[in-house]
């Protein structure tokens, strides 16, 4: 009996246990709402990060690679066609764009004053469509019949060398009335061809031979 007795020791242990046990299960109890509150900012602060910053985009793509982008897009949706079938599109493109020329055309000339189109003008280069070369030179001979023979001399300076040089060219003129003789100066003018070197015409006797 006297072993079965508590002692005055032992009273005391246990209010001692369950002060250490409350103890150690505040901090426990407190630790999840603490971490709770930590993550619930830093959720909060990538949402508000979010928002903020705009989302990356790729880089621009230019016309021509939309365009190439869309035809893609569009022959990968098209069923597989056959030789005849793209032979047939093609004709019925050319068709659209014949009929767009035209209606271009049509708009055209209607708002073109004259049907002929713009006057033309006098051109100051020397020659061109409607005017033909003019030449002055000397008679060197008059042996043929109705043909003379006329040497053009010119001169210019040498692009480079700021040279004078002179050069000169014959050439065939008919006269239909051999009024031309040698020594004389004449003009000639461009004509269609009339044998086979001549393509000058006699304009006038510009001074005889003496």
């Amino acid at each position: 009996m006297a072993d079965e007795e508590t002692t005055p020791d032992e009273t005391p242990e246990t209010p001692a246990v369950e002060e250490t046990a409350a103890v150690e299960e505040t901090p426990v109890a407190e630790a999840p709402a603490a971490d709770d509150g930590e993550a619930e900012t830093s959720d909060d602060v990538a949402v508000a990060a979010a928002d903020e910053e705009p989302a990356e985009t790729g880089p621009a793509l230019t016309r021509k690679a939309q365009r190439a982008q869309t035809r893609h897009v569009e022959s990968s949706k098209r069923a597989p066609r056959t030789a005849e079938e793209r032979h047939a599109e093609r004709l019925e493109e050319r068709k659209r764009k014949a009929a767009q020329r035209s209606r271009r055309r049509e708009k055209a000339k209607v708002a073109r004053p004259d049907e002929r189109g713009p006057q033309k003008t006098e051109s100051p280069v020397e020659h061109g469509p409607g005017r033909p070369k003019v030449r002055q030179g000397l008679v060197i001979s008059d042996k043929a019949d109705k043909t003379i023979t006329v040497r053009i001399e010119s001169a210019r300076r040498h692009r480079r060398y700021e040279k004078i040089v002179r050069s000169s060219s014959t050439l065939h003129a008919h006269d239909e009335a051999n009024d031309a003789h040698a020594g004389d100066l004449v003009r000639i003018i461009e004509s269609r061809p009339l044998s086979r070197l001549k393509r000058w015409r006699l304009v006038e006797v510009l001074e005889r031979a003496k």
